[in-house]
């Protein structure tokens, strides 16, 4: 339970969901000796009664078979659900999911809704109060996070500004190219890809930015102590210069291929913290925009005194740097289990955990 002292016991853990994030942490829990595998949620009836090492693609089983029992999962009274589900398009119905399995009195790690990073002055309070007060009444934690939002915007800035004597600009980036994360309805429905340039996705409809990444600006603001005066938001877009392929599906010559928009945390007339994404399916577009350190990853960039750039580049043992990504979104969540259920009920936040680290990791 929340609270309780880190020490050497080990926790049982459900791992909710095993589609690109969710896969990678069944292997991830696997991996940890401090973590034991209970129990497996899945949304489609076909994954259901398979062994989880199959779902992961470990090539061995575990044996632990998946459910879509709600009732079952939470009989199994684990210390931890690793929340893994889709939540961006279907916000309203991943809240009540995470209310339920925190009046349950079980602690949930999860990779959304995003806005749960930090939601304070993001979104109104409405909207994750129910949350907290499941969380806090049966005396349970619940952290949200990954690697963006999430690590690369969170603990890696933080800690480049502990070695600053003085602050203009901080810049959070993640530049990547998109072409392999295989999930269409992210590629094409939310964020617009292989759509005509006259035609608004769901994430650049006023505000949408905002509610995604608006928690970055904000947190950070929060640990550096500044009062921003709004948050703003800035995007282009690119056409593709011809017709081509991707896992996800086609793009036509003509259609959206590059996308680069700014979350901007705005004090006195100047951005101060900013969120900046450049994603395109094709390396050679847009040679002006920032390019990538090796095949693509995220930046920290500090203006002040000292000026320091901090790239972290990303790649997968299957050569992928989008096998990366997800990865570090799954292992973010993994390997803070320890520290959430040490923590105090309620929502944590990156600000309020200690460090968390791949403890049991080393081979």
């Amino acid at each position: 339970m929340a609270g309780d002292a880190m020490n050497d016991r080990r926790y049982r853990v459900v791992v909710w969901g095993t589609g690109n994030v969710g896969r990678h942490a069944i292997a991830g829990v696997d991996a940890r000796p401090d973590l034991e595998l209970v129990g497996v949620w899945v949304s489609n009836p076909a994954k259901v009664g398979k062994d989880a090492g199959d779902l992961a693609g470990l090539g061995r089983q575990l044996g632990v078979a998946a459910t879509g029992d709600v009732d079952a999962i939470l009989a199994l009274r684990p210390d931890v659900i690793v929340h893994t589900a889709m939540a961006d398009d279907r916000l309203f119905e991943a809240l009540a999911d995470l209310e339920r399995l925190l009046r349950s009195g079980i602690n949930v790690v999860s990779s959304g809704p995003v806005f749960l990073q930090y939601p304070y002055g993001v979104i109104d309070d409405s909207l994750y109060a129910p949350v907290l007060d499941a969380a806090r009444a049966n005396g349970v934690t619940l952290f949200v996070n990954g690697v963006d939002p999430g690590f690369a915007n969170d603990a890696l800035p933080l800690a480049l500004t502990g070695v600053c004597e003085r602050i203009e600009e901080l810049r959070c980036s993640e530049v990547l190219n998109y072409a392999t994360y295989d999930q269409p309805m992210v590629l094409f429905d939310i964020m617009g890809f292989g759509k005509p340039l006259d035609e608004v996705p769901m994430l650049l409809q006023p505000s949408v930015l905002t509610t995604a990444w608006g928690s970055v600006v904000r947190q950070l603001a929060a640990a550096l102590d500044v009062e921003l005066d709004s948050i703003d938001e800035w995007y282009e877009r690119e056409p593709a210069p011809r017709s081509f392929d991707i896992p996800s599906g086609h793009i036509d010559e003509g259609t959206v291929a590059g996308l680069h928009f700014e979350v901007r945390g705005m004090r006195d007339g100047r951005a101060v913290i900013v969120l900046e994404h450049v994603t395109r399916l094709l390396d050679e577009l847009r040679p002006d925009w920032p390019q990538p350190a090796g095949k693509g990853g995220y930046r920290v960039e500090v203006k002040g005194e000292p000026n320091y750039t901090l790239d972290m580049q990303m790649l997968g043992s299957d050569g992928d740097h989008n096998t990366a990504g997800l990865k570090a979104t799954a292992m973010r969540l993994v390997n803070s289990i320890p520290a959430v259920v040490a923590a105090e009920p309620g929502l944590a936040t990156a600000l309020d955990l200690p460090v968390v680290t791949g403890r049991g990791l080393v081979r």
